[in-house]
């Protein structure tokens, strides 16, 4: 098991880092954020350029086949400047069920779109009793003739005001079946959410949407086995930016510690912040090298459904240990808008619950354990 990165791998960081350092410093996170859309257009089409979105889709759609480790090193670079953009839901959960789903006609007119940065994405999955489970997808849909009509609402739809198309998980006779939503359909409205994370989260009302039998992703009935194929990559890509942030807010705080003077002294001399800051170290590296294992794995072909559980479950923790820390290292600044650890902390409990809480991979672990 060679975990080491390769030079190209090491380039396709370097460059990334670069980019975002230039593009995207944190007044602009933060001028982004209050924006109506979420997200730059102008860098977004930047990014398709330098062709970041292509990288894991096969060549057959517009893409380069790399392994999907280049994917969480992008991720990881996001995460370390508290990027936000669409690339999540488009590329990774909406690419994601496309290449796990979607007939060849769909993937042709779809993924190479994706990756050119031609076409915005979000995956419609949750609803109001915030489950993750397969029944808690309730929005129905009603076949009528060759097509289909959809009523209900979703939540936590990730980019839903600046999808072209949304992909909706809704339940027919046979069970949960994905369709492909053209996000102008009449019937379609889209409401954008306050959140602790700021994380451009809509709700989006589907009445009486009629949708094409053709748009259906994969067979009546199988969404749910196309989401739970999807989920494990998708999963942990997002503990990789997840720990980019962990180490970003080991930095600043270090930084911070280092520079903020207290009784003639800087507070990084002081034992009580030393061991904090120890235990924040401990905590990262202990993750970050497990995302590095759980990412090999998924790469070989690995069934990884507990790796990537415990990885999730240890991460959701891990965040939100870290960045606590180190807004009680900062003090009562580190909680204000304008100082840049309150980024990270208020990404580290909205992200906890995407894809998954603790609690419900604690959950996933002890089923695969046989408990």
């Amino acid at each position: 098991m060679d975990l080491d990165f390769n030079k190209e791998q090491d380039m396709l960081r370097k460059s990334v880092a670069e980019f975002l350092a230039k593009e995207c410093p944190f007044d602009t996170v933060r001028e982004i954020e209050d924006s109506a859309e979420g997200f730059n257009k102008k860098m977004w089409k930047k990014m398709a350029k330098l062709g970041w979105m292509e990288i894991h889709f096969p060549e057959a759609y517009g893409g380069l086949g790399d392994p999907f480790v280049e994917m969480t090193i992008i991720m990881e670079e996001m995460g370390k400047k508290a990027f936000p953009s669409p690339f999540f839901s488009t590329v990774i959960l909406c690419g994601l069920v496309l290449l796990e789903g979607g007939s060849d006609k769909q993937k042709k007119a779809f993924l190479p779109k994706i990756a050119a940065g031609k076409k915005i994405m979000a995956l419609a999955q949750y609803e109001k009793e915030a489950s993750y489970l397969e029944a808690g997808i309730q929005l129905s849909a009603q076949s009528e003739g060759a097509d289909y009509i959809l009523n209900g609402k979703k939540m936590f739809v990730p980019n839903a005001n600046i999808a072209d198309e949304i992909i909706v998980a809704a339940r027919t006779i046979q069970g949960v079946t994905l369709f492909l939503v053209d996000a102008k359909t009449p019937g379609v409205s889209i409401q954008k959410m306050q959140t602790i994370g700021k994380d451009n989260n809509c709700v989006v009302t589907f009445d009486n949407v009629n949708v094409p039998g053709d748009a259906m992703v994969g067979e009546p009935g199988a969404g749910w086995h196309i989401l739970e194929q999807m989920a494990p990559k998708a999963t942990v890509a997002k503990c990789a930016e997840m720990l980019g942030g962990c180490e970003e807010s080991i930095a600043m705080t270090t930084a911070y510690a280092k520079e903020r003077v207290q009784y003639s002294t800087p507070i990084g001399g002081f034992q009580a912040i030393q061991h904090y800051m120890a235990d924040m170290r401990v905590a990262y590296d202990t993750s970050i090298y497990y995302l590095h294992k759980v990412v090999w794995m998924l790469d070989e072909g690995m069934d990884a459904t507990k790796e990537v559980s415990a990885l999730k479950a240890q991460v959701n923790e891990q965040y939100k240990f870290i960045t606590e820390r180190a807004v009680q290292i900062h003090g009562g600044i580190g909680t204000t808008r304008e100082f840049n650890i309150g980024l990270f902390y208020r990404r580290a409990k909205a992200f906890e619950y995407i894809l998954g809480d603790t609690a419900y991979h604690h959950d996933k672990l002890a089923d695969a354990l046989g408990m």
